[in-house]
């Protein structure tokens, strides 16, 4: 079922996992998938590869997995920094064979400036191109704090809207952990005409490593709330991880509150976070 028709009616709670690493067995995913499945998401989405590795082959392998064998429906992550039109199209064929119908759109990171740029510079271009060789239904991208690489917020709203004009059916933000953030982002969505269902991105933070690395990647701002729970608790793993629970709890309830289209939990392969939080707000995001 394309994810569109699953948006329509109700708010949604969804899961994000990666492939393992290269060097890990694959049977960690499943294990995951495992334990994700017993909570029943809307759907499950595979990013494109560990740490950025491109395991674009591991990654449809997965989500034709969560579909045809979890019954869950799948969003399968795609980026198209230094792809060619040729594997572009069959990467579709792929999807298509293994009866994927969802894709999230991405540029995807450039960590090499001399490697080959491919014949997309954008995911506009990229889902411009879906739309017109396959059936497919399209996820993007979304920045609340605004993308890394824009100059300023209106910019970034002219981009975000390039990409629903060229075919984005939805979209899924980066994490954040200020609420007020997404509101003004609404915001601005619906003054720039951006009318399709957003669902909110959440990261629960285990560990102060993790969120520093994030914070570097993102650029996202932290509460003085969050700060001061991990200055807290950075040398007490179980209670970091309680604590990055509960903080996570308290940013779905007021979301969905305040009538967000869904959440999409960042997982980060870990079903124990995920039951937890599932446990305190699946009524809640149901009702």
């Amino acid at each position: 079922m394309k994810l569109s028709n699953i948006l329509k009616n109700k708010a949604t709670l969804s899961f994000e996992v990666f492939p393992p690493k290269r060097t890990d067995s694959i049977q960690t995913i499943y294990n995951t998938l495992n334990a994700l499945h017993e909570l029943n998401p809307d759907f499950i989405s595979v990013t494109y590869g560990a740490g950025g590795n491109g395991n674009g082959r591991t990654t449809c392998e997965i989500a034709s997995t969560i579909k045809n064998q979890y019954n869950i429906e799948s969003l399968a992550h795609l980026t198209c920094a230094g792809l060619s039109k040729e594997d572009l199209l069959s990467q579709l064929v792929n999807f298509k064979q293994n009866g994927i119908e969802n894709i999230l759109a991405l540029r995807g990171d450039i960590l090499d400036p001399n490697q080959p740029r491919g014949d997309f510079s954008y995911a506009s271009d990229m889902i411009s191109f879906i739309k017109e060789h396959g059936d497919f239904d399209i996820t993007a991208a979304c920045y609340p704090e605004g993308h890394t690489e824009s100059r300023n917020l209106i910019e970034d709203i002219h981009n975000l809207k390039r990409k629903v004009d060229s075919g984005a059916d939805q979209l899924i933000t980066q994490l954040f952990f200020h609420n007020d953030y997404l509101y003004r982002f609404q915001e601005r969505c619906s003054l720039a005409g951006i009318h399709v269902p957003i669902e909110a991105g959440i990261m629960p933070v285990i560990n102060k490593k993790q969120i520093e690395r994030m914070v570097s990647l993102c650029h996202v701002e932290l509460p003085s709330k969050f700060i001061a729970m991990m200055n807290r608790y950075e040398n007490n793993p179980a209670a970091m991880r309680d604590a990055g629970i509960a903080y996570a709890i308290d940013q779905i309830v007021d979301l969905v509150v305040h009538g967000v289209n869904g959440i999409h939990l960042y997982t980060m392969n870990n079903p124990y976070i995920a039951k937890k939080i599932h446990e305190a707000v699946h009524q809640l995001i149901r009702e």
